[in-house]
């Protein structure tokens, strides 16, 4: 299946669904999938600066789009952080790599998680998900004997929804495997 595919669905399936479920009068009704971000938080950069290459050159590959250092706001002695100091990598994802990557991630990441039993039906109250996933060699591709740390990484669907539950309708109806 192309990416356009994941897009058509949405246009041909999805949005029936969705109007018919919540009685929508016109399609522009209809939440759609605005963006996804891929986010790391990565502490240990902190005493160790490879890390965050590290980081951005595998991001990169999981994302299929460059991704971007971010940087502390603050001085936190306690923690030992700067100002302006690398301390994580992000990449958001629209158009057509936000639904190559959605693709990428329902149909070949998640199956991967090990005892995978689907994921949590938390939303945020304004219709929008987050993911987290602890080890990033779910993605084939990043090359296992590569690794030097296991990284996590939050994954936040930003979707047009106006509440949970038509946020969750979407999210459902494009793949995603919530727990019943």
């Amino acid at each position: 299946m192309n990416t356009a595919s994941l897009k058509q669905d949405y246009k041909e399936r999805i949005v029936p669904v969705l109007m018919k479920e919540f009685g929508y009068t016109t399609v522009m009704q209809c939440p759609r999938l605005q963006k996804i971000v891929l986010n790391q938080g990565l502490g240990d950069a902190v005493a160790d600066k490879k890390i965050i290459e590290v980081a951005l050159q595998e991001m990169t590959a999981i994302a299929g789009q460059k991704a971007v250092a971010t940087e502390s706001k603050k001085d936190i002695a306690g923690f030992k952080v700067r100002k302006k100091m690398p301390i994580g990598v992000r990449v958001t994802l629209r158009g057509e790599q936000m639904y190559e990557f959605l693709e990428r991630l329902v149909r070949v990441a998640l199956p991967r998680i090990r005892d995978f039993k689907g994921i949590a039906n938390k939303m945020d109250g304004r219709g929008n998900y987050t993911l987290g996933i602890t080890e990033q060699i779910i993605f084939p591709e990043i090359n296992i004997d590569n690794i030097t740390k296991l990284l996590g990484m939050n994954i936040t669907f930003v979707t047009t929804a106006n509440t949970d539950e038509e946020g969750f309708a979407l999210l459902r109806e494009f793949g995603l495997p919530f727990k019943k």
